[in-house]
């Protein structure tokens, strides 16, 4: 098993889960459990189905507790064994081995993390809270053992007598045994270990406020009235969602980032005003302390590995190799963002004059008089577009018709899979020659329980090495219309669809020997290439017109409006890349503190940070305000959110190369398969890159996407 994989569940069930409930806290069930209760457990043996496909219909969180105490024991006696072994350290016998143990563990750790993502009951939480320093006592009782490293460190002294592939893997594992600890004397270990047990807690504990965040800060709107600009079927989505929760009147759920969709049509200023506020302020008093401390903890932990702050550590093992990489590309483009958001504000601010409003623009007002300005300038309104981007179409005759064009796969429905929710759709996938790939899940309401936000994630890796297939997930979080009604969606999470299954692709293309290094394995700062460049097809001409019909008569979307949606792409990019790069430099200040730096007011530090960059626009907060900055604080992604930018470097000039060389063709779909998407972590990215371009990416195409320059 790919070690990583206890770090990366670690990750994700910090990301994603809830608040747990204490007083039902149970210890961890003992691999001596009973055996009726064993021999009933799922998850302690491959699943019959194929490519392994969860058996989500025979799961149930009693499965967890004990198959992830088996999982453990059997993984640590694995590891035992290899670091143990009388024979002389070899290439077999010590990485191929580690990449073929811990079988249970895997399949446990990925269905118990997966699915707390999505279902994150009171069971959920509770195992988690459990588990997450039970893991990461188990991953470093692994990276700090002396004598399995100095079986590493002897192949690695070896290294030019392997392959190419072997050689990726060897230093692969060297790099991640050093950034663990492994060099540490062992008083230093021991504080690593203290500090990566207090991480874990602190981690969850951030999570779980943000999940608790969103049951408990909810607008409830009793008077219909307030609702004005939205439409009857919104409204009726509202209310379904209040009875849902046993609430009487209208719910308005937030959504994971500081800018709510909702503001975009609310007429009752007030209203916008109470529910930014309310997401703007969320979660603060519950994770202040904690991020405060989380933040300190990593400055800590960089110190004892040598580095100057966390920034340091994290970055030295991305592409961009140093923080100061990092605030050159968010430094250049800060003041460009800044100048095209106070040009946005200034129509804005005309707008609101011109309708008789006698204030200055806030930020809940951005949304509502920017989608007047739009219409004004573009003449059109989300509301008429709406009804030619209805989900089963954009998904069918969008994005797998797009899939099909550019790759050749085909997909078809599997009913007889089952899944974990009645919303969840499975899909074969299929090669041009008919040969099966793996699976695909998609996901795509909103529900209560539900991390927020998009994503994707692996049930099953492929790999040659044990000969598995691909089994990858979709997760959106698209409001569930009223039953009866048709899901119709914005353009915004058109785009989205098309993103996520762009990191699909990147999983379910792989052709990679060993499991650490294939599918969507690489640095941060590449694993969203390939999902942004996928973005870009839902405006390919040909794809939008394949897929943009109306709902009720299956008409075309005319020729004039869809040239409106296009012309209108780059709307209101000066609001989008400045509260992108507000976030990203919020979460590489926190991450540049060196240890010991007293820290006693998050909003201060926040102020301070964006003044610093000249980004403190208070008409265009942080994407993400640091209290529900999951990515920062618990989704793996601390001191690297810049990532989104660095890869859309590569995204536009990739996109931009095969616009240059026809476009949406089989030729071009072929090779960014082989060169970019098929290779994982295999070898140096740059190179996958210039395999593919021939050249490395300039910002060129990135200033005119985001319509910063003409």
């Amino acid at each position: 098993m790919r070690i990583t994989i206890l770090t990366a569940a670690i990750s994700a069930a910090l990301a994603i889960s809830a608040c747990s409930d204490n007083n039902s806290a149970k210890t961890m069930s003992s691999p001596a459990a009973s055996q009726t209760k064993m021999s009933d457990n799922v998850l302690l043996n491959k699943s019959p189905l194929q490519d392994q496909a969860p058996q989500f219909d025979k799961i149930t969180t009693r499965n967890y507790e004990p198959a992830f105490a088996a999982g453990i024991e059997q993984h640590r006696a694995e590891i035992d064994a290899i670091a143990n072994n009388d024979e002389a350290p070899s290439f077999t016998n010590t990485l191929v081995a580690m990449e073929k143990s811990g079988e249970l563990l895997d399949r446990v750790s990925r269905a118990f993390f997966n699915l707390a993502g999505v279902i994150s009951d009171a069971d959920y939480q509770r195992i988690e809270a459990d588990m997450a320093p039970k893991l990461s006592a188990h991953n470093d009782n692994i990276y700090l053992n002396a004598t399995l490293f100095a079986r590493i460190a002897a192949i690695h002294d070896k290294l030019a007598d392997f392959s190419p592939e072997d050689q990726r893997l060897i230093t692969y594992y060297y790099d991640e045994f050093v950034r663990a600890g492994a060099k540490l004397s062992e008083a230093d270990k021991a504080k690593m270990r203290e500090i990566n047990s207090q991480l874990s807690t602190l981690s969850t504990e951030f999570s779980q406020n943000i999940l608790k965040s969103f049951k408990e800060d909810v607008i409830l709107v009793s008077d219909k009235s307030e609702l004005a600009g939205l439409s009857e079927s919104d409204i009726a989505s509202l209310a379904s969602a209040a009875e849902d929760a046993g609430k009487q009147g209208y719910m308005i759920t937030l959504v994971n980032t500081t800018r709510q969709p909702i503001l975009g049509s609310l007429e009752n200023r007030a209203l916008r005003e109470k529910i930014w506020k309310t997401s703007a302020n969320r979660a603060m008093d519950t994770n202040g302390p904690v991020l405060i401390k989380l933040a300190q903890l990593r400055a800590d932990k960089a110190k004892l590995l040598g580095y100057d702050n966390w920034a340091s550590y994290v970055t030295a093992d991305q592409m961009a190799q140093t923080p100061e990489a990092v605030y050159a590309i968010l430094d250049d483009l800060a003041p460009k963002a800044v100048v095209k958001a106070k040009a946005e504000a200034a129509d804005i601010q005309a707008q609101i004059d011109a309708s008789g409003g006698d204030f200055e623009l806030q930020p809940w007002d951005w949304a509502f008089y920017a989608e007047k300005v739009r219409q004004a300038k573009y003449d059109l309104d989300e509301e008429q577009i709406k009804p030619y981007f209805e989900l089963n179409t954009v998904l069918h005759d969008g994005l797998f018709f797009a899939m099909q064009k550019l790759y050749g796969i085909t997909f078809k429905e599997r009913d007889d899979l089952p899944v974990y929710h009645p919303d969840v759709s499975a899909y074969e996938v299929f090669d041009q020659d008919g040969s099966s790939i793996g699976l695909f899940y998609l996901d795509p309401y909103a529900r209560e329980g539900k991390g927020g936000g998009a994503w994707m994630d692996e049930y099953v890796t492929q790999n040659n090495l044990l000969g598995n297939k691909p089994v990858v997930y979709n997760v959106l979080n698209i409001p569930k219309p009223a039953e009866g009604q048709p899901t119709l969606m914005t353009f915004d999470e058109v785009t989205t669809m098309f993103h996520e299954f762009g990191h699909a692709a990147h999983g379910l293309f792989s052709k990679v020997k060993y499991p650490s290094l294939a599918g969507t394995s690489t640095a941060r700062d590449f694993v969203e290439f390939p999902s942004q460049f996928n973005e870009d097809w839902d405006i390919e001409p040909a794809v939008i017109a394949n897929y943009a019909k109306h709902y009720q008569t299956g008409e075309p979307i005319p020729a004039e409006l869809l040239d409106k949606v296009l012309k209108s792409h780059q709307f209101n990019q000066g609001f989008d890349t400045t509260e992108y790069l507000a976030a990203a430099l919020l979460d590489m200040e926190w991450h540049s503190i060196p240890a010991g730096t007293q820290i006693d007011d998050v909003a201060a530090f926040e102020k301070q940070a964006l003044a610093k960059h000249g980004i403190d626009y208070a008409p265009v907060p942080p994407r993400y305000k640091s209290a529900y900055f999951s990515h920062a604080f618990s989704g793996g992604y601390s001191a690297g959110y810049y990532a989104y930018l660095w890869t859309e470097v590569f995204a536009a000039d990739a996109f931009a190369y095969m616009q240059e060389n026809g476009g949406l063709t089989r030729e071009n779909g072929d090779a960014f398969r082989k060169a970019v998407l098929s290779m994982g972590n295999s070898q140096d990215l740059m190179t996958d890159y210039v395999n593919f371009r021939g050249q490395k990416p300039t910002v060129d195409a990135l200033l005119k996407r985001r319509g910063l320059v003409d």
